[in-house]
């Protein structure tokens, strides 16, 4: 095993990983950008190294700073977690020339599987059928126009590295394709750093099911059921479930084989997922999307129902171990749901919502597991996802882990900024999700973006502020307010309080 393990992540995920090191008696090592000095996976660790600016081009994403953080620390291993570098196949060859096991996959295998068009190819060669799409990255205005012809509308664009729902827009009509090739390729560039875009057959309202894989360096590899992810936002996840609602044992079995097929078409080891859109219409029919070389942020559904810690299976490949379960020994107990809370308004059109945590009540109790980088005083950034934590409940069935996760939110109390805990609130009640009937545009079709504040319940908490303030002794050289313009005044202003905000 390890002695010293560098994370090269940051936020809920670094904290993770650092857990499953002290389970593993394996020294933890943090780095940190400017903007994260007083960040829990800094204070958590054994050893934190500051390697660079605020933004990620200038911190997380620098493959030289990891490796001097890797030799000022003489860590003897990486984990990439997920987002920034975690499927960049030249930091895995970076770890390789400096003498240390990266947590992942071999650089060829990432080299195939870590972008979206080479692992297409790769699925079309273990027979896996693809959604279609361009075979390159778009690299002129014609070639998209012919793809256009071949494929027709609408289109998806998509970015060839990274995922987590960055670098992806839908063009309906030709006037939208330029403007979405675009943002996605710049959204790409500052996620992943890389601008490569390809276009996909635009699916309508299919389901997003995914297949969770671990494969050791002898060729066995597993898999461990699968995941549906369809209630997305910006084609980002926001609900995942384990079990799929839709899954039956026959299609868990065929998606499985076709994950495990791919996985062993390239040589695959560590732990990965390979993801499918299922036809709402025709669950017999599913379509390789993509394959995602690291860990997933979803990850913790799938421990909870079969008691199996990913991170720490990664971490023991990495080291050289054996798968120590066989498939026929998978056994899935009950049904486990995670809601990724934010720190973004969903009353304004979730805008990011940075600031300092000010008080911070988490959730407990049967079933529950929160994990989260959250603490009082925490001042969260500007310059990163505004991902903060990840909620999970399990229970012995999905009725009761949905009661479970419905108390834990109305539990999970933030204050400071606004997060999504209340819009996820409202997403878990609504019926056709208690029915199981997903799909990637839930959100859309039952109007849940609507949320807005209920601003009346707060003009009397503000007149009685008000008031209050007005009764207060004034301080001597002050000048009360309701003194210098009468507007102030209970009545100054007509309708101020009855106003309908």
């Amino acid at each position: 095993m390890f002695k010293k393990l560098l994370i090269a992540n940051r936020g809920e995920i670094a904290v993770r990983i650092i857990r499953a090191c002290r389970d593993l008696g394996v020294s933890p090592v943090a780095v940190y950008s400017d903007a994260d000095r007083d960040a829990l996976h800094v204070k958590l660790s054994d050893e934190a190294v500051p390697i660079g600016g605020e933004s990620a081009i200038d911190s997380y994403l620098r493959i030289d700073k990891l490796m001097e953080a890797v030799s000022a620390t003489r860590a003897d291993s990486l984990h990439p977690g997920y987002g920034f570098l975690a499927e960049n196949e030249d930091l895995a060859k970076s770890c390789k020339d400096h003498k240390i096991t990266f947590i992942g996959p071999s650089p060829e295998a990432m080299g195939i599987m870590g972008t979206k068009i080479s692992s297409r190819a790769a699925a079309e060669k273990a027979g896996v059928p693809v959604v279609p799409g361009t075979h390159s990255p778009l690299g002129s205005p014609e070639q998209a126009l012919k793809a256009v012809k071949a494929l027709g509308l609408p289109l998806i664009v998509k970015a060839d590295s990274g995922g987590g729902g960055k670098g992806m827009r839908i063009a309906n009509t030709l006037d939208d394709l330029g403007s979405a090739i675009l943002a996605a390729s710049q959204e790409a560039a500052g996620a992943f750093g890389d601008p490569a875009v390809y276009l996909e057959k635009y699916l309508d309202r299919p389901r997003h099911i995914e297949i969770q894989i671990l494969g050791d360096r002898y060729g066995n590899l597993i898999h461990l059921g699968e995941r549906e992810c369809s209630v997305q936002r910006r084609y980002q996840k926001i609900v995942e479930e384990c079990p799929s609602p839709l899954a039956d044992r026959l299609l868990r079995d065929r998606l499985g084989r076709a994950a495990l097929a791919l996985a062993q078409n390239v040589g695959y080891y560590g732990a990965g997922t390979v993801e499918f859109l299922v036809d709402s219409r025709d669950s017999g029919a599913f379509y390789f999307l993509e394959m995602n070389t690291r860990l997933q942020v979803e990850h913790p559904v799938t421990e909870m129902v079969t008691n199996i810690d990913i991170v720490c299976e990664q971490i023991r490949i990495a080291a050289g171990e054996r798968l120590s379960l066989r498939q026929e020994d998978l056994e899935l107990d009950g049904a486990a749901i995670e809601c990724r809370i934010y720190a973004e308004d969903p009353a304004h059109n979730f805008l990011p919502s940075p600031g300092t945590v000010t008080e911070l009540a988490e959730p407990a109790g049967p079933g529950i597991r929160n994990d989260s980088a959250l603490y009082p005083g925490y001042k969260i950034p500007v310059h990163y996802d505004p991902l903060v934590s990840k909620l999970i409940a399990h229970g012995r069935d999905r009725d009761q882990a949905l009661r479970r996760m419905l108390r834990a939110l109305k539990e999970y109390r933030v204050g400071g900024i606004p997060t999504t805990v209340s819009f996820l609130r409202r997403l878990i009640s609504h019926p056709e999700f208690v029915a199981g009937h997903l799909h990637n545009r839930f959100l859309e079709d039952h109007r849940l973006f609507e949320e807005k504040n209920d601003e009346n319940s707060y003009v009397p908490m503000l007149g009685a502020a008000i008031e209050h303030v007005l009764k207060q002794p004034t301080p001597a050289g002050h000048v009360r307010p309701d003194k210098v313009n009468n507007r102030w005044k209970q009545g100054g202003r007509p309708g101020f309080y009855s106003r309908k905000w």
